[in-house]
């Protein structure tokens, strides 16, 4: 299982550990990751996605996840979330 955000594509970062004596080792930066359980309105169904808690704001700052995944872009969703995008945009047009 990848460690990347579903919904926004957040991904594991590198960067390096710096000691005081200014020694350096490689580290990794890893997105915080969380299994929910998200309600779609369009879709009348919950659905579960592994998205990082900064996503997981952001959803429900934009009102939910039919409004988020309308407006995000289709290059940062996973296979899963441009499904749910999908049948999302056909629930809404008819």
């Amino acid at each position: 299982m990848a460690r990347r955000c579903e919904l926004t594509g957040k991904g594991v970062m590198v960067g390096n550990n710096v000691s005081h004596a200014l020694n350096r080792t490689r580290r990794r930066f890893l997105p915080n990751l969380v299994n929910v359980t998200l309600l779609s309105d369009a879709l009348n169904r919950p659905v579960k996605l592994r998205i990082s808690a900064a996503a997981l704001r952001s959803v429900e700052h934009r009102g939910g996840l039919d409004a988020f995944l309308i407006k995000q872009d289709d290059a940062d969703l996973s296979p899963l979330a441009l499904g749910i995008k999908k049948e999302v945009r056909a629930a809404l047009a008819g």
